[in-house]
């Protein structure tokens, strides 16, 4: 017989004021819903109750972040509730809400990944070893090594409480441009303010490869995007092979964020310009300080960019105020005390768009090969074909717009050489969808590419050699072909 069954009537009342605080906060809480929560996909649903135990048995990292969260006890535990966070395409993100507090959960995707991808121990590391001398990183609750609990590691860390912006501007803010530009300038400052961080001081030297990091990036990436290729997208030849032909010497080594933007960053809900988090440290390493702003600034999609490269915009970078790419290279150069070129930036900008594109076909390559059914990935398809155009472009005229001033017939003719390479492998992904809606009406067709992809899998499994590559907006670099965290 358990305790609470002996228990008097005195207990019983708390037993029940308890229990009542606690439907009191889950029903404020279902009023208070997150902004970029939804309900948990079926396919990446877990064992909440396995979640919560596991947290009511261990000691937190900071022991200051479960300080009022209800947890309860083995013989009253409480089941957070479960919402999953829908923006991300890499590792799977949910937030966990506790009667005291929300906490967010990380883990990896299902399926085959490649090896040094979605590595919850190495992120979790990472967090816990910069929080002391870069305090916008989000506090550790802990890390999780027993696959038994939900089938893979897994952490736990607080909810930073702040404003994450999205596509647009929210109209409620109403932002003057001189309140814009100060908010764009303050993101800019909190990455000169990374990069200054004494690694050594963090005790996350380690991490530093030495020299070489530019050559192991263009290596690895490239290497990527050769096994992660399907017949629906062009084979970017002419940009892997500029990319190789003209890499600099590395610029310095700090530490880098690697997937650092606006959705990343926590604002302070009173003040917009103060940045008072960053999260998704997956791919942090030690690098090229050049080559982290390059990857920044693939997503920073400017007014006056073209309509086609508009449409992937995935925050408000082309808001009234905000500074341009050029200006985000001038304030960050002067504040690092970095001197390059316009000439020499364009290998960085040329980069940052190429790892986008291979991101990008990393998630199409998923939904290829029908290992992930979220319809959001259907846009990944046109999008790495038109970055493929948008280096070349850069490559040849500096410059990423299609009408550049000074376009003259010279221009002409390599933009319409270049449609066939967009339109054909779109063209042979159209025939893939059909067949695939035939195949399951009809009991299973050959699919196109299918050849393709068993023997870039056959090539050398998962080990980094050729196995299927992970999805994702942070897909972790794979050691084995050059790259690294």
């Amino acid at each position: 017989m358990s305790t609470r069954d002996v228990s008097g009537p005195r207990d019983a009342s708390r037993a029940r004021a308890r229990d009542h605080g606690r439907e009191q906060y889950r029903d404020a809480a279902l009023r208070r819903r997150v902004p970029g929560t939804g309900p948990v996909r079926e396919e990446d649903a877990f064992d909440v109750g396995a979640v919560a135990a596991w947290l009511r048995s261990i000691v937190p990292d900071d022991p200051t972040v479960l300080v009022g969260v209800d947890l309860g006890d083995d013989d009253d535990p409480v089941l957070p509730e479960v919402r999953q966070y829908t923006g991300g395409a890499s590792n799977l993100t949910y937030l966990l809400r506790y009667p005291g507090a929300d906490l967010v959960l990380r883990r990896p995707p299902a399926g085959t990944k490649a090896r040094g991808a979605h590595d919850m121990r190495r992120e979790h590391r990472v967090q816990s070893a910069l929080r002391p001398v870069y305090p916008l990183v989000p506090r550790m609750v802990g890390f999780c090594d027993d696959r038994s609990v939900i089938g893979s590691e897994f952490y736990v860390m607080e909810r930073m409480v702040g404003r994450i912006l999205r596509k647009d501007l929210p109209r409620e803010l109403r932002l003057d441009r001189v309140t814009t530009r100060r908010l764009s300038e303050a993101a800019v400052d909190a990455l000169v303010e990374l990069h200054s961080v004494d690694i050594a001081a963090a005790g996350l030297a380690d991490l530093d490869r030495g020299e070489g990091y530019v050559r192991r990036q263009v290596e690895g990436w490239s290497a990527r995007y050769r096994r992660a290729r399907t017949p629906d997208v062009p084979d970017f030849g002419p940009v892997i092979s500029w990319l190789s032909a003209n890499q600099p010497e590395d610029s310095g080594h700090c530490l880098v964020h690697n997937d650092f933007r606006f959705d990343n960053l926590v604002l302070d809900p009173d003040d917009v310009t103060n940045v008072i988090g960053v999260l998704d440290w997956e791919m942090a390493t030690v690098g090229d300080p050049l080559m982290d702003l390059g990857g920044a600034l693939a997503y920073w999609v400017q007014d006056d960019d073209g309509p086609v490269f508009k449409a992937f915009r995935r925050q408000p970078t082309n808001a009234p105020g905000m500074l341009t790419r050029r200006q985000v290279v001038e304030r960050y150069t002067r504040l690092a005390g970095i001197d390059v070129t316009e000439e020499q930036w364009r290998f960085y900008e040329v980069f940052g768009l190429f790892r986008l594109a291979v991101i990008a076909q990393q998630i199409n390559h998923r939904y290829f090969h029908r290992q992930t059914t979220n319809p959001a990935f259907r846009a990944f398809r046109p999008a790495v074909g038109l970055l493929e155009q948008r280096c070349l472009r850069i490559i040849r005229t500096g410059e990423g717009r299609l009408t550049p001033g000074g376009l003259g017939p010279r221009d002409v003719l390599p933009e319409i050489l270049g449609v066939p390479r967009v339109v054909l492998p779109l063209v042979a992904g159209g025939v893939h969808d059909l067949r695939q809606k035939v195949g399951g009406v009809l009991g299973g067709l050959p699919l196109i590419g299918d050849r393709a992809a068993r023997d870039a899998d056959g090539a050398g499994g998962s080990d980094g050699a050729g196995g299927a590559p992970t999805e994702g907006t942070s897909a972790a670099p794979d050691p084995a072909a050059g790259g690294e965290h």
